[in-house]
């Protein structure tokens, strides 16, 4: 091929306007078809795909090397930009007007037989997949995944910066806080017995970059939790970190929709409208069953306990008289049997709830369940009318405590009424949470971190299961992606909240010291909050989970099949740090083949 650059073209970008053009191409044979004689090569970059011709009589050389080659192989070439025959077009690429005639052609590097093909047609095991990620990445759906996140993440940092923002690092080796999820420790070789963590979130530096004056910060943020695994959640994970002074909710709400529809924009779908719509947490729990409601779809929770409470059904009548609650959802026409509705409330047992009572609406607005002689007309027009269902539908009616109750038919919902494959994005802040949870043990807990700012300060201390805090949340389509919160920046108010939560001022001085004394040096009010990066492009881009738009992630249970990770290390690398490993943990790595020595 002589000298000069391996390209001067992207195999992608090349349409009938290029056509008597000489370029340069490299990147992998995607294809290889030999049509007696003349070679096709299906030619792929990371712009998209060309088809080269390779004919024998034209360039013998070229021809000699592209019988060699295979999927996959990296290869160079040279060669002319021409129209491919009336007829042969291929409406399925860009490229597919043209091909390229080849000159010169030679292979940059071979390639071995492959674990699998590099297309989405076959089904591939996950693990498999993880474990030569490199070539998955290749595949037409993760390339393009790569691609958009890289695309939408421009987009954030654009914004940002047009709205004055400063992008600003915050340390991966911090103090452990112990808070929320279980932290990520990493031992001290210079110190031995003590431990940095890494961080879950930049909760604290960025509010002391707010004392130090910055005003505006972002960050596209590595977290760290060692949690257990669902399909939304990693040991490692991206979150886009931001922090305001002198802001209130509004100020942040409307400063996060314009990042999501510039986000959205980005990546070619239609923008959400502004606002986006808001809801109480306490409404979201009474209408949806959940904290994060897909809204997409209707099917809301209706509360019956006005048609239940002087019925002849004594289940339900007792559970509202015990202060308990009655309420269902319209699933609209399920067309089930009668096998197929005692499948469901099977479900709604496996899901926690006590029993699930059925009914289907038929003409004339009388029901098919066994609910129906128990109810007089009167009784089964109210509850038709409280549904505003018609001849068809299902009625799905559970009874029990309150929240759970909820709960149960919000899962139920989800599962007979979520879209499937719909597009459309429907974007809601939930607002208005509370400040505190009750653990099982009956003590309270932050429900969003203890740096969030009440509503009313001395309901907080009066009534602290009943206080609001200013904390809201981001969902799409029923994914929460993220959290944020107005915080606290008046020292005597956090020692207030942590008095409530029975921390001392002496365990919050050992915990916090360092954190309350900058509270102590003109702190502006300020509030934030963080965006799941990797939640919002697996909704966005229609995957399952987040794997699928992480470039290197790690399988459901933490293991990293390409470089086998977490392994164990040599005994020097521990007795450095001052580590010994607990017997049982020895006889686990032992039996695995990878105790350290010694």
């Amino acid at each position: 091929m002589g000298a000069g650059p391996l390209r001067t073209a992207g195999a992608g970008t090349l349409r009938p306007e290029h056509a008597g053009a000489e370029v340069r191409l490299a990147g992998w044979v995607k294809a290889r078809r030999d049509h007696g004689g003349v070679i096709f090569l299906d030619l792929r970059d990371a712009s998209g795909v060309v088809q080269v011709v390779v004919d024998p009589a034209a360039a013998p050389e070229a021809a000699g090397v592209a019988r060699e080659v295979r999927d996959e192989f990296c290869v160079a070439l040279a060669g002319t930009v021409r129209l491919r025959p009336a007829g042969i077009a291929n409406p399925d690429l860009p490229t597919g007007e043209v091909e390229v005639a080849a000159a010169a052609l030679r292979v940059l590097s071979p390639s071995d037989p492959l674990p699998f093909q590099i297309d989405d047609r076959a089904e591939i095991d996950e693990v498999r997949r993880l474990a030569y990620r490199y070539l998955d990445l290749r595949r037409p759906r993760m390339a393009a995944n790569l691609r958009a996140r890289s695309v939408g993440i421009a987009a954030m940092r654009r914004v940002l910066d047009r709205m004055g923002f400063l992008e600003v690092e915050t340390p991966t080796l911090i103090r452990s806080t112990p808070e929320g999820a279980r932290d990520m420790l990493v031992p001290s070789r210079l110190r031995p017995g003590t431990f940095y963590a890494l961080p879950q979130s930049p909760q604290l530096f960025k509010q002391l970059l707010m004392v130090g004056g910055v005003e505006r910060y972002f960050q596209v943020a590595r977290c760290y939790r060692d949690e257990d695994f669902r399909s939304d959640r990693q040991l490692e994970f991206t979150q886009l970190d931001i922090e305001g002074s002198f802001w209130g909710q509004d100020d942040i709400l409307a400063t996060l929709e314009e990042v999501m529809v510039e986000v959205v924009s980005a990546l070619d779908a239609t923008p959400p409208a502004r606002p986006f719509p808001r809801l109480a947490y306490s409404q979201a729990m009474a209408r949806f069953g959940t904290d994060k409601p897909d809204l997409r779809f209707g099917m809301e929770i209706v509360e019956l306990g006005t048609v239940f409470a002087s019925s002849r059904f004594q289940a339900f009548r007792t559970t509202l008289e015990s202060g308990g609650l009655v309420a269902g959802i319209d699933a609209g026409p399920l067309g089930l049997s009668r096998s197929g509705l005692d499948a469901l409330a099977d479900r709604a047992r496996a899901l926690g709830g006590k029993g699930l009572v059925t009914a289907i609406v038929e003409e004339g607005g009388t029901l098919r369940s066994t609910l129906a002689k128990h109810l007089d007309q009167a009784e089964t027009a109210a509850l038709v009318a409280a549904f505003g269902a018609v001849p068809g539908d299902t009625l799905l009616l559970a009874a029990g405590e309150p929240r759970e109750t909820r709960v149960l038919l919000g899962k139920l919902r989800l599962e007979l009424g979520q879209p499937k494959g719909h597009r459309q994005l429907r974007f809601l802040w939930v607002v208005d949470f509370p400040v505190f949870e009750v653990t099982p043990e009956g003590g309270l807990a932050p429900a969003h971190h203890p740096f969030t700012s009440p509503v009313d300060v001395s309901e907080m201390e009066e009534h602290p299961e009943r206080a609001v805090a200013r904390a809201y949340d981001l969902v799409l389509n029923g994914t929460e992606l993220g959290s944020g919160s107005v915080r606290i920046h008046d020292p005597a108010l956090q020692r207030r909240v942590f008095s409530v939560l029975g921390i001392s001022d002496e365990e919050a001085e050992r915990r916090f010291g360092w954190f309350l004394r900058a509270l102590r040096f003109g702190a502006p009010p300020h509030a934030g909050f963080a965006v799941g990066i990797d939640r919002l492009f697996s909704v966005l881009l229609d995957e399952p989970n987040i794997r699928e738009v992480i470039p290197f992630p790690k399988t459901q249970t933490g293991l990293d099949p390409m470089t086998e990770a977490p392994t164990a290390v040599v005994a020097e690398q521990l007795r450095e740090l001052g580590i010994d490993l607990r017997p049982e943990a020895r006889a686990a790595l032992e039996g695995e083949g990878e105790a350290p020595p010694g």
